[in-house]
């Protein structure tokens, strides 16, 4: 007689089912049906208190009578199942909390407004939610956000200008998971064991988080401006430099400053073994905090079956694939905010002008509860436009003087619909459903997306939600500071006292003030779409995108080293063909430093021409000719180019690096030729050699030896290299001679996908979360994958039913209230 496939051992409100050895498939298949069918019929619960006084807006925070099945493979991914969006909702937000409970909840008291309550004032948030430096100022900005309804009011409108039906449930849904995992388990994460901040939260708060994100690249980028933001005194106040400003605002939005960057290519059936398209997905993203990636599978049995990854507090998979598409994003140079210069009234600074009428601004009065202190109250300033802004970060001030202020839009300030699109994209059954998707839900603030499916087709689209910043508009309407700006940066300053400077609307927008989907650089069906966080022109080098407004990035400017090493790598597998799932993964970790293949020949050749003959010298300019120009682990050498390359870069000014100049008719192999006669260049390359010596580092040390991080006390080497340097496999560590080198990871490779098809039902895909699935290093998933990444191993994704079952560590949980 058969053995039960499944045994359930209860767990206090948790039921465990752990696989016993498996005699029939379609015994466990008509199980896990069962199970969903059982989850749907449990007797509700009443629901959780929101833990919050002051919440008005949510009277049923976590819903009653709600469950789910998870099914947990290798490495802890689960795979949700569940009735309706609600009930997926509770599982995604249950599996969630186990794994990453203090970090959410770490965002939750960042959205609430409550950080200087719990960690005082002039403590610094991760930044993951926010540019905020101080606790103070995050709060401001998100009190102020909840004072005044902002994201009640985007949850009330109807779509498509607003979130639909199912993405409210499942928020509504993910809620009651969280509370219902905190209330039947005990956190054993230090980061936030038996700490007070942590509590139940309401579907307001999972929206408040998504709007959090959408505002990033936008209000999220000035908070600090907007919140210190007061009125004039007396004393004279000067205008900002305009040549300055300028170059600060090209600094702040370069990909290469960016705390956040992708690769992403989609291969068309022309490129590939077997006709199908195949998609590499390589986000960087922060390795620490509440900007990481969580793996997942979610079905809904006839609705919905997608695999990948969320980002934290989203009930979605953000990027993923099922059984016919693939996508990943890479953040976009569409710049999602511009400024509005008004005209003041000479008689009252908070009052402006626009076609000669005076607009008085709008007080919003703040109060902030601060940890063993008095509150704090402050006031912020409101327009037409946005709010007052008086700097974009420390290098961009904005003063506000007795006739001029500045004011900021961002039109995702307006756009709660990112989990539509998202959402959209794991029901899409080709790359023209995805692009359908884009136009219909027009939801994402700062990224491209880059898709392939089953029949062979390629989608690249820089659908972002965009303030409709026409070159036209920005050459009629720019006041003096924006005609340097806008063309420096695609930061458009318009002159707001005109009313003729209003931003107008596209027909096939879904909210005012934004781009139609017909203006968004798309290019489908290409041999090979191409992006590494570079404007949209070189997506595919034999087919570039032109036509597109400044706004949206540059054309016929230099390409980033990454760039231009990605699109020799995948014009050179496009051209070979027959490519297959292996081959993306290959190119994942070939880990080839662009920098080092353009510049490392001549600065051996140069070095050992130098009139110092030292030891040291003499033994650098050998392990530089003989360093085999990648940045694996056991590469000598990589770390010695590393450290000179990056003294280099940061003295001699690019446009003396290269003997060869930029030539936009050349633009993948120019500039080239390093100029080792700059005088930079022979300080920059002893400089090197010291530092190493004075941390104790061999010249010709492998670099996986001093590129590493520590979890739970043993050392993992870290493959891959910095931006300066090109590498695809990009990893931003941090320095520290003291400990031995490159001892921590802040940003880089993330969530890791190739994915493929072979004919048959189930997609062939390979994946990595490359700082593994949970924060709490009391975890067996804490650094197992981190592991697999520093071995260059991939996790075998199990998507369909049979390879779920087959799992050797199968292990089945029901969910529930």
């Amino acid at each position: 007689m058969d053995q039960p496939a499944i045994t359930a051992v209860p767990l206090g409100g948790t039921l465990l089912f752990r696989t016993r050895p498996r005699t029939r498939l379609r015994r466990l298949t008509l199980t896990g049906i069962a199970l969903v069918t059982a989850a749907a019929t449990l007797p509700p619960a009443a629901a959780a208190d929101s833990g919050d006084r002051h919440e008005r807006h949510d009277r049923h925070p976590s819903g009653g009578g709600l469950s789910a099945v998870i099914r947990y493979t290798e490495h802890g991914i689960p795979h949700i199942v569940a009735k309706d969006y609600a009930n997926l909702g509770f599982g995604t937000g249950w599996a969630q909390a186990a794994d990453q409970v203090c970090t959410l909840a770490d965002g939750f008291v960042t959205v609430r407004g409550e950080r200087s309550r719990y960690f005082g004032p002039d403590a610094a948030p991760d930044g993951s939610l926010s540019s905020a430096t101080k606790n103070l100022s995050s709060d401001l900005y998100f009190r102020g956000v909840r004072d005044a309804g902002t994201v009640e009011k985007l949850l009330a409108t109807p779509a498509p200008a607003g979130a639909g039906k199912q993405v409210k449930e499942l928020m509504r849904g993910w809620a009651a998971g969280y509370n219902a995992w905190l209330k039947q388990n005990r956190i054993t994460d230090p980061a936030c064991k038996d700490a007070g901040w942590v509590g139940p939260v309401t579907t307001l708060d999972v929206a408040r988080r998504g709007f959090a994100v959408s505002v990033l690249g936008g209000q999220g980028r000035g908070i600090e401006g907007i919140t210190a933001a007061r009125p004039p005194g007396t004393t004279p106040v000067a205008p900002p430099d305009a040549e300055r400003t300028a170059k600060a605002a090209r600094e702040l939005f370069a990909a290469e400053n960016a705390d956040m960057g992708s690769n992403a290519v989609a291969f068309s059936g022309k490129t590939t073994a077997n006709g199908r398209g195949l998609l590499i997905g390589n986000p960087h993203y922060p390795w620490q905090g509440g900007r990481r990636f969580w793996q997942s599978q979610q079905t809904i049995p006839g609705e919905l079956n997608v695999s990948g990854s969320s980002l934290l507090g989203t009930a979605v998979v953000n990027i993923g694939f099922n059984d016919k598409v693939a996508w990943s994003h890479t953040v976009a140079t569409g710049v999602t905010l511009n400024l509005h210069q008004l005209a003041l009234d000479p008689a009252d600074p908070t009052t402006y002008l626009v076609d000669g009428k005076p607009e008085r601004m709008t007080k919003r009065t703040v109060t902030v509860p601060v940890k063993d202190g008095t509150p704090v109250t402050r006031t912020q300033w409101w327009t037409r436009y946005g709010p007052v802004v008086t700097a974009l970060g420390p290098t961009l001030p904005l003063p506000w003087s007795a006739t001029t202020v500045y004011a900021l839009n961002d039109p995702n300030a307006t756009n709660l619909r990112g989990s539509d699109t998202a959402l959209a994209f794991g029901k899409a059954r080709s790359t023209d459903d995805m692009l359908k998707a884009l136009k219909r839900t027009q939801g994402l603030p700062w990224v491209n997306t880059i898709a392939a499916d089953s029949k062979g087709r390629t989608l690249f689209s820089q659908s972002q939600v965009l303030p409709r910043i026409t070159n036209e508009l920005a050459q009629r309407c720019s006041t003096p500071l924006g005609k340097v700006t806008y063309p420096a940066s695609g930061v458009a300053v318009l002159d707001g006292s005109r009313g003729d400077c209003a931003l107008g609307s596209d027909e096939d927008a879904v909210q005012p003030g934004i781009f139609g989907p017909s203006k968004m650089p798309t290019l489908k069906d290409a041999p090979y779409a191409e992006n590494s966080n570079d404007s949209a022109w070189l997506t595919n080098a034999d087919l570039p995108l032109t036509g597109y407004e400044r706004v949206f990035g540059s054309l016929g400017t230099p390409r980033s080293l990454r760039t231009r090493g990605g699109i020799e790598d995948v014009a050179s597998m496009a051209e070979k063909g027959r490519l297959t799932v292996a081959d993306l993964q290959k190119q994942q970790f070939a880990n080839r430093a662009p920098a080092g293949d353009l510049a490392a020949a001549d600065t051996a050749k140069a070095c050992a021409a130098l009139p110092d003959n030292s030891p040291d010298l003499t033994q650098a300019c050998g392990v530089l000719a003989t360093w085999d120009r990648t940045m694996n682990t056991g590469s000598r050498g990589a770390l010695l180019f590393d450290r000179f390359w990056r003294g280099l870069t940061a003295t001699v000014p690019a446009a003396e690096l290269w003997k060869v100049p930029f030539s936009a008719a050349d633009p993948v192999r120019t500039p080239n030729t390093l100029n080792t006669a700059s005088p930079g260049f022979a300080k920059a390359l002893t400089a090197a050699i010291a530092e190493l010596r004075t941390a104790g580092i061999p010249l010709d040390a492998p670099l996986g030896e001093h590129q590493f991080v520590v979890r739970n006390g043993k050392r993992i080497p870290v493959p891959g290299g910095t931006e300066g340097l090109g590498v695809w496999n990009k990893i931003e560590p941090v320095w520290n001679p003291a400990g031995g080198g490159y001892t921590e990871v802040v940003t880089g490779s993330s969530h890791i996908q190739a994915v493929g098809w072979d004919g048959g039902r189930c997609p062939v895909a390979r994946t990595l979360l490359t700082y593994s699935q949970s924060s709490n290093p009391a975890s067996p998933y804490f650094s197992d994958q981190t592991e697999l990444f520093s071995g260059e191993r991939w996790v075998t994704s199990r998507f369909c039913e049979r390879d779920i079952l087959r799992s050797p560590a199968l292990k089945v949980v029901r969910v529930r209230n």
